[in-house]
């Protein structure tokens, strides 16, 4: 399924196949101060709607590539995975990526836990890592419903996780983000770390999805 295609699906429809009511409600006291300062600054002639234009392309191009080269470094360099789990900022910068004014925080997923990431407020993401958040992620039923219920929310990205292994929900905010780490899949012990990097995906790094290898 393209991340289009899944987009889609889970922005209409619900867990049990009901479509979704349109998210009609008034907008976020955050959403509406972005707004206001947004239209402010155009107004103004500090930044125009050309600006605004291209540094969307510019995040909406970089997509989740960037995202699974520096995973693929964490699976083949133990230093690097070390240094990425304990300051996530300071890594990422090997990638050219400078995180501030907010905080990164990578979490690893294991075989005892697995991670998945929220914004409950609005949409927090780690844009200079994965570019625009997906449709879904933005919308008020799964940012709800991810921390209620997150093995329904898993199971409907088609992840199963076992009753015995925990899951961790992290929320996001306007002066952190997090990155899921995901785990290696088997039967890569061979792969390049270019290889490695196209296996993951978007949905892995936000944690409602685990990396597929060739056997699975």
């Amino acid at each position: 399924m393209s991340d289009q295609h899944h987009d889609l699906v889970h922005a209409t429809h619900t867990h049990d196949g009901k479509p979704i009511q349109n998210d009609d409600r008034p907008p976020l006291e955050a959403e509406t101060l972005e707004t206001a300062i947004r239209e402010l600054l155009i107004e103004k002639g500090v930044i125009s709607s050309d600006d605004i234009r291209r540094a969307i392309e510019t995040m909406d191009d970089r997509g989740e590539a960037l995202g699974g080269k520096i995973v693929a470094r964490a699976w083949v360099d133990e230093d690097f995975r070390q240094r990425l789990l304990s300051e996530g900022d300071a890594a990422v910068r090997d990638f050219g990526i400078d995180m501030r004014p907010t905080e990164l925080c990578v979490v690893e997923n294991t075989d005892e836990v697995h991670n998945m990431v929220v914004c409950t407020l609005c949409s927090c993401y780690p844009r200079p890592i994965l570019g625009l958040p997906p449709v879904w992620y933005k919308r008020r039923d799964y940012r709800a419903r991810a921390v209620r219920e997150p093995r329904a929310i898993l199971a409907e990205f088609g992840t199963t996780i076992p009753e015995r292994k925990q899951v961790r929900v992290h929320d996001s905010n306007a002066d952190l983000r997090y990155l899921v780490l995901p785990q290696r899949p088997a039967g890569t012990d061979d792969w390049s770390e270019e290889q490695l990097a196209e296996l993951v995906t978007r949905d892995s790094m936000i944690g409602v999805a685990d990396v597929r290898g060739p056997t699975d």
